[in-house]
């Protein structure tokens, strides 16, 4: 069978300030030195190469950048502690002396990190634990559909009904895989604003199942729950397994988790809530107080995060028929005699109780059958096996196996020539005192190298000290010059805009004086000629009969609009540019006058602009009177016209009657 090769690099700390370590590669039982990294280019690598495991002889080498660290690597990389968990960690040179490695110089940083991926390359080691088997996955828009419009509302709805759809890809796929999960959404326009699963499960799981996605119409962002407190777990899995007492525990998940656990007798052991509890940390309160049997929820069905916390333990999962009522909760909590801290405790202690109530006929049977066999002090035991599938004879008969007495032993041994034993003993003695001996001209070395180090550190100390205050002065005297700089440039700009005011304000306070004297009408400015521009003036200013206004672009209305002018009794407009000629029509139809600027000398600054009162008075009436001469011109054409028809048709009816008379004699 093919194996595949692993990559393992030995990681151990050069310098702290700034961190600079020392890193070697093992591949396939080949060595090979890497080069002095920082933690920026060491974090790089590891993201680049993907090994296997970091192994590291002490964790606190990271110092505050640990977790960063931790968040840094890829799913697959476990960070290892070879020395051991905190508390119980060995020397690198013990542990590489009992698996048969050999040490040269141990104040080599290249030599620490030698032995730290060979040890790990072993299986030596702690890995560090710094994620739940818990994440939260978040699917929202990706682009903002900005404001108002009927696109913009079109653009909204598509891009919640993606959302609605991505949501439901990723909760079918982990269907499919058979993940538990909880999922929270907020609907918006027949879709979904946003939708956030919480999956219980580890980023390993997860791994080509859920990719993350970026800079589209839709993000996807996975983001793993971190531990509370670092956990440590043996590369080999080699725990020790103690005696628990079983357990039925109830859950209820949500923002507050709220914990119950009653033994198989009915009797309460716990009760526990606790806000943003991840699956973790539950999984390790209950495996404090006993071993589940049952996990029970009050909801059906049940919640991901329960199933996720009964499959850990391999417990059987307890759902009621429906959801339990509020009502008979309470009861549930007035037959037991107990009060509660919230809601949580209640919803979870009421799962438990009902779960035990479902098998207490069951557990009855058992006690009463163990009774008759003497097995009573074993009756959690033979519960927990009968819970857990077994029937009921072949639970007892596990349990007499293991409790069957030693006395069936044969009491008489062989003697035994113990010299051997002695003779060891003693070489053990004298290689005890060896060590002894060389352990303390060790302590020796040591204590002179702490003092080397003690007076090269402060040396360096002091020249770190010195380059820092150089190094200070420099940055604050060139951000000092950036800063006057950017005030320089600041202030030719403030100059700019305050001439700009200034000659504006002359001409404001002219228009002003002339506006009071009355010898100049203010006109109402309109950026362009369209609905949207009239309703801001009527909105800011208001629009009333004998407005005049002054419109600065007129191209693109139309004859609607000019209508609407006529219709408001506006006195008088004048524009920048000629009149489109479906509304110059109108106006001039209904006796609307309107002029170009040049024409009046308008004067304007901003959103502010007068014409004198006299010269308008005196152009609105040559207007007026001309338009009056044009009408009367038209009219007597139009007159004219009608009596030279009339004349032809009454010459040409006489001739026809002529014609007839003389046919007729």
């Amino acid at each position: 069978m093919m194996v595949r090769p692993i990559l393992i690099l030995g990681v151990d700390i050069i310098s702290e300030n700034p961190k600079r370590f020392a890193v070697v590669s093992w591949f396939n039982g080949k060595l090979e030195r890497k080069g002095e990294f920082t933690l920026y280019r060491l974090i790089r690598f590891i993201q680049a190469k993907r090994p296997d495991i970091v192994a590291i002889d002490s964790v606190t080498e990271l110092g505050g950048d640990l977790r960063k660290f931790l968040r840094s690597l890829p799913p697959e990389t476990k960070l290892v502690q070879v020395t051991g968990r905190p508390g119980e960690q060995r020397s690198l040179q013990s542990l590489a002396k009992e698996h048969g490695i050999r040490t040269t110089d141990r104040f080599d940083p290249y030599e620490e990190a030698k032995l730290s991926a060979l040890l790990a390359s072993k299986g030596v080691g702690y890995e560090v634990l710094a994620f739940e088997d818990e994440v939260i996955v978040k699917v929202t828009r990706g682009r903002s559909h900005g404001k108002g419009g009927w696109s913009q509302d079109r653009y909204r709805k598509r891009m919640h009904n993606l959302v609605r759809d991505k949501v439901r890809e990723i909760g079918e796929r982990l269907r499919r895989a058979e993940i538990p999960f909880d999922l929270e959404t907020e609907e918006r326009d027949y879709g979904l604003a946003r939708g956030e699963f919480r999956v219980y499960a580890s980023r390993e799981e997860l791994a080509g199942l859920i990719r993350p996605m970026r800079g589209g119409d839709v993000e996807v962002r996975i983001q793993p729950v971190e531990r509370a407190e670092l956990g440590f777990a043996p590369l080999r899995g080699e725990e020790a397994v103690r005696e628990r007492r079983s357990i039925i525990v109830g859950i209820d998940p949500g923002i507050t988790v709220g914990i119950a656990a009653i033994d198989l007798n009915g009797r309460i052991i716990a009760l526990h809530s606790q806000r943003n509890m991840p699956v973790g940390e539950v999984f390790r309160f209950v495996g404090e107080i006993g071993h589940p049997v049952i996990v029970a929820t009050d909801v059906s069905p049940a919640p991901g995060f329960v199933e996720k916390i009964a499959r850990s333990f391999k417990a059987n999962l307890f759902v009621p028929r429906e959801s339990l009522r509020i009502e008979e909760k309470n009861e549930l909590l007035r037959s037991l005699g107990i009060s509660v801290e919230d809601d949580h405790q209640r919803d979870a202690l009421a799962a438990a109780y009902k779960a035990y109530l479902r098998i207490k006929p069951k557990l009855e049977h058992i006690e009463a059958r163990l009774r008759e066999a003497g097995l009573t002090k074993k009756a959690d035991e033979v519960k927990a096996l009968v819970i857990g599938g077994s029937n009921l004879g072949e639970a007892m008969q596990k349990v007499t196996k293991r409790e069957r007495p030693r006395e069936e032993e044969p009491e008489e041994q062989e003697s035994v020539d113990v010299r051997p034993y002695v003779r060891k003993i003693r070489e053990l003695e004298g290689r005890i005192a060896f060590l002894e001996r060389e352990k303390e001209e060790l302590r020796g070395i040591i204590r002179e190298q702490r003092r080397t180090i003690e007076r090269l550190e402060r040396r360096i100390a002091d020249y770190d000290e010195e380059v820092r205050k150089k190094v200070l002065r420099e940055r604050e005297l060139e951000a000092k010059v950036k800063r006057i700089e950017i005030l320089e440039k600041q202030l030719r700009e403030a100059k700019a805009v305050i001439e700009r005011l200034g000659r504006d304000l002359v001409k404001v306070k002219r228009m002003n004086v002339v506006e009071v004297r009355g010898s100049a009408v203010p006109l109402k400015v309109l950026r362009v000629l369209s609905w949207r521009e009239l309703e801001r003036i009527e909105r800011e200013v208001g629009l009333r009969k004998g407005d005049v206004l002054f419109v600065l672009n007129p191209a693109g209305a139309g004859k609607a609009i000019a209508e609407e002018l006529v219709e408001k009794g506006i006195r008088a407009v004048i524009s920048e540019s000629p009149l489109p000629q479906s509304v110059a029509e109108v106006l001039r139809e209904a006796h609307l006058p309107f002029f170009l600027s040049n024409e009046l000398d308008v004067k304007r600054v901003d959103e502010f602009a007068v014409v004198e009162r006299e010269t308008l008075e005196r152009a609105i009436e040559e207007l007026l009177e001309r338009w009056a001469r044009e009408d009367e011109e038209r009219e007597a054409e139009r007159f004219l016209k009608l009596v030279e028809e009339y004349r032809i048709e009454r010459i040409k009816e006489l001739k026809r009657r002529a014609e007839e008379e003389s046919k007729g004699s």
